[in-house]
């Protein structure tokens, strides 16, 4: 039950960056005054500021979203192994 939820959470925080790239394709250099990216920044800056923390200094901050994004993608990865493991093994 728990690897569902964070599964979940992954997936919700995984569509926000993908919303985010949308907004900046369409919005450009306005995107930090647009309301629906602001939104996306919220769910996304947790994750952001954990893979910042992970990663080593000489990264520049503009990769960090794109590495966090990949990073998300991992571990959903192995929470659906996971989940298959626990539904076979009938934990």
């Amino acid at each position: 039950m728990a690897l569902r939820v964070v599964k979940a959470m992954i997936e919700v925080a995984g569509m926000a960056y993908l919303g985010q790239a949308i907004v900046t394709i369409f919005a450009g250099a306005m995107r930090q005054q647009n309301i629906v990216y602001r939104i996306f920044r919220v769910v996304t800056d947790p994750v952001s500021r954990l893979t910042r923390f992970v990663m080593p200094r000489f990264m520049p901050d503009r990769h960090i979203p794109w590495i966090a994004f990949g990073l998300l993608v991992w571990v959903w990865f192995f929470v659906i192994l996971g989940i298959a493991y626990v539904r076979r093994a009938g934990i």
